[in-house]
């Protein structure tokens, strides 16, 4: 059987991940309009939780690796998790799908500067280009000065900072939680917040603004005709599913290097734009495309370089 280096198995996670995960972008923008946002929520966790426990069921250790001794850590990231996942969707309602995406790819900067800060991992010049380079397509498609960037930027911004400081959170528990543990406890927590809010607000007595954002979070819930019921499960088995190999990829590789790889979702959301909103990208936004997966694949040819000439070095025998 072929043996695949660790480094680029999570880098294959990490693109399938962003590929999937994409798929949730696109679903929760076309409910958004309709939708409370914790309705869609709580229907997503629903499903998602289901496939956690299927695959946990399947999985060789069963429900005894559900057991934790760092509660206090589950609490904290996945109140990380909630205010990314929430101030992300809230933008999301008031910007076009490409341009939040495009912002929210701030955080492969956060992650890059958080691992070094935060883990102590070293970070080098050519990982910091390749970043850098991502970003830089990502400016391309903001165009700055051309009116692109809306107020709900802020919240994509915090959405971005929170997910990296997530990510960090994973790193730092890698070695006694699994992936399915954390999803575990992460969906646990989007059916606990997203139910007490929709007993809340959930009648839309604080509903009525004109505004994107706060009509996605007060809108009183409605139940679902059968043709929104694919993106309903849509979101459920993308987030399920790809947090589960996002997850997986940060825990077994370094945190800077899976970041640039995540920009593979911004093609996506220009593809999903075309494909479900009829938004055709340009010269300009096809030339941020382009230095954002060349980004990933210089970052992808450096390692297996690095890993090469590593092996190369090593001894060969037992000194």
């Amino acid at each position: 059987m072929i043996q695949v280096p660790t480094h680029l198995r999570g880098i294959l996670l990490a693109l399938g991940a962003a590929l999937i995960l994409s798929v949730n972008d696109v679903a929760i923008k076309s409910l958004s309009g309709t939708y409370a946002l914790h309705q869609v929520i709580l229907t997503r966790a629903f499903v998602g939780m289901a496939v956690v426990l299927i695959v946990i069921a399947l999985s060789g250790t069963g429900f005894r690796q559900l057991l934790t001794c760092r509660p206090g850590g589950h609490l904290l990231r996945v109140s990380i998790v909630m205010v990314s996942n929430v101030t992300y969707f809230l933008g999301l309602a008031a910007l076009p799908l490409a341009d939040a995406v495009a912002t929210a790819f701030i955080a492969p900067i956060f992650v890059t500067l958080l691992s070094s800060v935060v883990l102590g991992e070293k970070v080098g010049p050519r990982r910091w280009s390749a970043v850098a380079a991502g970003m830089l397509g990502v400016v391309v498609m903001l165009r700055p000065g051309a009116g692109v960037i809306h107020a709900a930027a802020l919240l994509v911004l915090t959405s971005a900072f929170c997910y990296a400081s997530s990510h960090m959170l994973t790193r730092h528990m890698r070695r006694t939680e699994s992936a399915m543990t954390l999803n575990f406890f992460t969906t646990l927590g989007f059916i606990i917040v997203s139910s007490t809010m929709g007993l809340w607000v959930g009648d839309g007595h604080l509903s009525g603004s004109a505004d994107p954002s706060i009509a996605f979070l007060f809108r009183p819930w409605v139940w679902p005709p059968a043709h929104d019921w694919p993106a309903f499960l849509a979101t459920g088995l993308a987030v399920s599913i790809g947090g589960l190999m996002m997850s997986q990829a940060y825990r077994t590789t370094e945190a800077a290097l899976i970041a640039p790889f995540e920009y593979a979702g911004m093609p996506m959301a220009i593809f999903w734009g075309v494909m479900v909103f009829g938004s055709w990208p340009d010269y300009i936004a096809w030339a941020g495309i382009a230095l954002i997966c060349g980004a990933g694949l210089y970052t992808l040819w450096r390692e297996t370089v690095r890993k090469k000439a590593d092996d190369v070095a090593a001894p060969s025998g037992d000194l």
